[in-house]
Parts: structure tokens; sequence; C-alpha cells
């Protein structure tokens, strides 16, 4: 019987943690909408860069004002402009490639309306073809819930891992 009680109350603890855990996601989500919800309209993206090894994409971008839930894993056409970050690559010496791993830009351009196949990750994802990138923040912290898990085995961050808003209002209440 105590053996029973102790698993049956780690379960509770598991369970009440996981809720904890839903509640400081909203929070910093609803916190982070409403500082999205005031940026100025125009003509630029943002773009935070979401590196793993050997992949061909740069990272996410959403227009401004625009949550990102809506963003899109991008490839970039670097015809005009390099990438910031661009250099040598892993496995060479004192390669540069992906320092800027989560770093938030201004990215100005446009979808060029191809699409581009990374094998890494056997997606195929929209080319953006930028013109020019201005760091907007070098530490901006979580990208889609503050929870999220970064491994650089596998694309771990998606816009669908983020709560709905209806999860979130049930776990806010």
């Amino acid at each position: 019987m105590r053996y029973l009680c102790t698993i049956v109350a780690g379960l509770l603890v598991v369970a009440l943690s996981g809720c904890d855990t839903l509640r400081s996601d909203c929070r910093a989500l609803a916190e982070r909408e409403a500082e999205i919800a005031l940026e100025p309209g125009g003509d630029y993206f943002i773009g935070r860069r979401y590196y793993l090894p050997f992949t061909r994409f740069w990272g996410y971008l959403r227009r401004p004002g625009e949550s990102w839930r809506t963003s899109r894993l991008v490839i970039m056409d670097e015809s005009i402009i390099h990438n910031p970050d661009r250099g040598y690559e892993p496995p060479v010496k004192g390669a540069t490639f992906g320092k800027d791993k989560n770093v938030e830009y201004y990215v100005y351009g446009s979808y060029t309306g191809e699409k581009a196949y990374d094998p890494s990750t056997d997606q195929i994802l929209p080319v953006f073809k930028a013109t020019r990138y201005v760091v907007r923040n070098k530490r901006p912290g979580f990208l889609f819930i503050p929870s999220e898990e970064y491994k650089e085995d596998y694309v771990t961050l998606r816009p669908l891992i983020m709560p709905s808003s209806a999860n979130c209002q049930a776990a806010l209440e």
C-alpha cells in the first residue's frame, strides 16, 4: 500500500508540475504577444536564426506584428547578400557558420516563390532572398515557448509546439 501511495504521489507531482509549466509558458507567451502587437508595420521581416549542423535552412521569418505561430522556416538565397554568419562550416577548424544561433534580425527582402529541398531534414522549404540584415536582439530568449528544448540532432523548434490560445486561456483561469 505504501508503494502504491508513493507512485500516486509521484504521478501527482509530475502532473501538477506540467500544469505549472503550461501556465508559466502561457504567461510568457501572452507578454511576448503583447510586445509583438506593438511592433511598427513596414516592409521588413523579423528573423530568428535557427542553426542545426549540416542543414541548409536559415531560420524562421515572420512579419512585424504577427505571432511566431505564423513564422516560416526558410532557406536563404544568398545571391544578393550572404547570411551574416557566412564563413567556414564545421568540421573546418575555426568554423564560424552558425555562431549567430538564436540571434534576432530585421530582415529585408522577399520570398522568391521558389521552394528548396533540405536533405538533412527532408523538408521542402520556401526560399527567401534577403537584401539586408540588421541585428535586432542578440539574446531574444525563447522562440516558441520558454520550456522548449533545443537539440542539434533534429528540428525540435517548430511553431506547432506552442500551446493553442484556448489551452493557454484554460491554463490561466
